[in-house]
């Protein structure tokens, strides 16, 4: 095994994607299931997303869902990729956080995003629009500052101050600056463009201010990784996200996720193929020994220090079985 692998930590972002034909509750309730397998597999951590009114993503509210996966499991560190700080009052996910600590110490994490909502009337429903993106600096400060108990109003975030639990910054956008000004890990994606991902972390490790949360750059690379026994059931695993993007870019919804072989089977008009197309090319994907190859690149290209794993796919025991493909290529080790 590569010692660039062997020094790299593996983690899960499990985006609760719901699937044609099955109850969106049962999205998360498979979320709380697959928390406990890469557990026994050795992963490090596994957070879950914010999304709202999205078909597609039963996850609406990540640190609800955090709460029962922290239940479900003993050792793996739980956390979100992440909660939307724009959609909150930075009170509120300060005392979130604090409640999930207190209830299972040392073990939450606190991943941030600067999205406002999918569409315009998710925006509306709930109190934003697009602008308040812009002020995500000034609400990640203001809620670092509940923790540290500086904020200036007089009012004590109960329980949350004096805990420490970890903040990391999704780097969508200015993400990778505001992260290294705020001295915090960052997560970037994704692995398909590459020369992207390389400006942000060069300009992340280049700005970055040390702080009471982080004393040097921690960059955490995110993305899809599929493997499988041949190429061919590689590339399967990909087929339905792949094609529920197209999907949603074509017709502005993100709709659950298809059986393979429906998507194999369908007509699509030229610009669905070539969306489609385009969602299948350049992802991490193939045997063992392809994937390994994969990565020692991408780790050596990044410096990554941990990955982050965000692979969806229609058949649960085909995409659980990529994870254990992968754990081994990881070197991780089984509980």
């Amino acid at each position: 095994m590569s010692s660039v692998i062997a020094a790299t930590r593996f983690s899960v972002l499990d985006r609760s994607r719901t699937r044609e034909g099955r109850p969106v509750g049962e999205a998360l309730r498979d979320t709380v299931r697959f928390a406990r397998d890469v557990e026994r597999l050795g992963y490090h951590r596994l957070w879950v997303s914010e999304h709202h009114g999205v078909p597609g993503v039963a996850g609406s509210a990540p640190t609800v869902l955090a709460a029962a996966v922290a239940a479900a499991t003993r050792t793996i560190r739980v956390g979100t990729g992440g909660v939307m700080l724009p959609n909150h009052q930075p009170l509120v996910v300060a005392e979130q956080f604090g409640v999930l600590e207190s209830l299972f110490p040392g073990r939450i994490d606190m991943g941030l995003g600067r999205s406002v909502g999918f569409t315009d009337g998710v925006r509306r429903a709930l109190g934003r629009d697009k602008g308040d993106a812009e002020d995500f600096a000034a609400q990640l400060e203001e809620l670092l500052g509940w923790f540290r108990g500086t904020s200036p109003t007089g009012v004590r975030a109960r329980p949350s101050e004096g805990l420490t639990v970890p903040p990391f910054v999704l780097a969508m956008g200015e993400g990778a600056t505001i992260a290294a000004r705020a001295g915090l890990p960052m997560v970037i994606g994704d692995l398909r463009d590459r020369e992207k991902m390389l400006r942000g972390v060069d300009l992340y490790r280049e700005r970055f201010r040390p702080s009471p949360w982080a004393s040097e750059p921690y960059v955490v690379i995110s993305g899809t990784i599929a493997v499988a026994a041949t190429p061919e059931e590689a590339r399967r695993l990909l087929i339905p996200e792949a094609w529920s993007m197209a999907y949603s870019r074509t017709r502005g919804t993100f709709p659950p996720l298809p059986p393979a072989e429906r998507v194999e089977a369908s007509a699509m008009t030229a610009k669905e193929r070539g969306l489609y197309e385009s969602g299948l090319a350049g992802q991490l994907a193939g045997t063992e020994e392809e994937v390994a190859h994969g990565l020692e690149t991408v780790l050596k290209e990044t410096g990554a220090q941990e990955v982050l794993v965000t692979t969806s796919t229609y058949d649960r025991a085909a995409l659980l079985d990529s994870y254990r493909r992968l754990a081994r290529i990881a070197g991780l080790s089984p509980a």
